[in-house]
């Protein structure tokens, strides 16, 4: 254990009424000033306080920005920051790591609510999917929602239960099970199991304190398994997947040049009824896109899909016309173009000079102006890597017992990675 009190000391609690903690979490405990927790984490530390003769101030923790201020004033205080479970796993322990140095932080680590739950069950962590629903919407929970999958949620009075269970009934995981871990550590606790069906209507109540874990069974006729979104799946307001959306096969290609990455921001600019940011945005719960869109109806459909595939945290949607609304975005790190009513030059010009170096441009084209404008632009730029792809792509379908193809209108799609500045 560190010995220098200038830093902050974060104790995880782990899972039990009476905190269990090893001799350097007591030794930081016993010898700080301060202490800050709620109420209930203060309760499960007062046995290691009542016998310790020392003038420790406890103090109920207060707002994240409120905490922040009173950490930067603390001067010589020896600080202690208590944390359910394990302070680094969806504990309050990133929130501090992002405003403060490493080295005035000194974590000591303890069992989680998500292990403690997984051991209650006999499930090995490392099989299931673990998602925090703490203040974000509930939607979220349709990017992990897979077959033969499970799923270890932590939830907030807008995620209990029913709503778990009303999630995966829209997505057609009827069949699925839903196990509620109650006060785990307590001498209230108590594990619970149930088909979804039994918990929709809300009827059944549960302890705030707990854990909800879903054993997804059955097969989704909304929800995908792997890339390549079927075009029925979207809503257009048109015939099943014959809207404003890039079609399967284009929009696999536009995916794949644009390798979209961890924390990359991604502008998909004239994005329609949503067909690549939604998909790109699905996959890549860590990216954060920008789909722009300017027509009424489409923006409508845009939204909807974002609902429909529960990709509300990291879409986000720009409406306006570019490139006039592009200045009020983030810096991207990578653009796709798939429609520029009209502005392509000046959206390439505008949106080349945006990018960083080793940044992606991708676009794609139909009509023959825009073809020729792609291929003199990538004739013209410098200090790029270009590929370009036309697909013609055939598809087939049976009518009385007789196969047919219909051909589809050719797309090229450019990709320019951006490998130097323009002089």
């Amino acid at each position: 254990m560190s010995g220098d009190y200038s830093a902050m000391h974060i104790v995880g609690l782990g899972v039990a009424s009476r905190a269990q903690l090893s001799a350097e979490a007591q030794h930081a405990l016993m010898n700080c000033d301060q202490i800050y927790g709620s109420v209930r984490q203060l309760a499960t530390i007062a046995h290691y306080l009542e016998n310790h003769r020392t003038q420790t101030e406890t103090t109920e923790l207060p707002k994240l920005a409120e905490l922040e201020q009173k950490l930067r004033r603390r001067g010589a205080k020896k600080i202690v920051i208590l944390a359910s479970g394990d302070p680094l796993f969806y504990g309050i322990g990133r929130w501090l790591g992002q405003q403060f140095l490493p080295s005035e932080l000194v974590f000591y680590p303890a069992i989680s609510s998500v292990q403690a739950a997984c051991h209650r069950l006999g499930l090995s962590l490392q099989d299931t999917t673990v998602l925090s629903l703490h203040g974000r919407p509930p939607e979220i929970l349709r990017t992990a929602l897979k077959a033969k999958s499970t799923v270890v949620i932590l939830t907030d009075k807008n995620s209990q239960p029913a709503r778990i269970a009303q999630e995966c009934s829209q997505a057609g995981y009827t069949r699925s099970r839903i196990t509620v871990c109650e006060n785990l550590g307590y001498t209230s606790e108590r594990v619970r199991n149930f088909p979804i069906h039994e918990l929709i209507d809300g009827q059944v109540t549960f302890d705030p304190l707990h854990i909800t874990i879903v054993q997804v069974e059955g097969q989704s006729s909304t929800l995908p398994q792997f890339p390549g979104f079927a075009d029925v799946l979207f809503e257009t307001g048109s015939a099943p997947g014959s809207g404003m959306i890039s079609k399967r096969e284009v929009r696999l290609q536009i995916l794949s040049y644009l390798q979209a990455a961890n924390d990359d921001v991604v502008w998909d600019i004239g994005a329609g009824c949503g067909g690549v940011a939604i998909e790109l945005a699905y996959w890549n719960a860590r990216t954060t896109v920008y789909a722009i869109e300017q027509h009424p109806q489409r923006l409508q459909y845009l939204q909807e899909n974002r609902r429909r595939f529960g990709v509300v945290s990291n879409l986000k949607i720009k409406e306006g016309r570019a490139p006039a609304c592009l200045a009020e975005l983030p810096a991207p790190d990578k653009i796709f173009i798939g429609g520029s009513d009209g502005e392509l030059a000046a959206l390439l010009d505008q949106a080349w000079s945006r990018l960083p170096i080793n940044g992606v441009l991708v676009a794609s084209a139909v009509m023959e102006s825009t073809r020729h404008q792609l291929s003199g632009f990538a004739e013209a730029v410098v200090n790029a890597r270009v590929e370009s792809v036309i697909l013609a792509v055939k598809r087939g379908t049976v009518s009385g017992n007789r196969l047919s193809y219909k051909d589809k209108l050719p797309v090229e799609i450019f990709s320019f990675t951006k490998t130097g500045d323009l002089p």
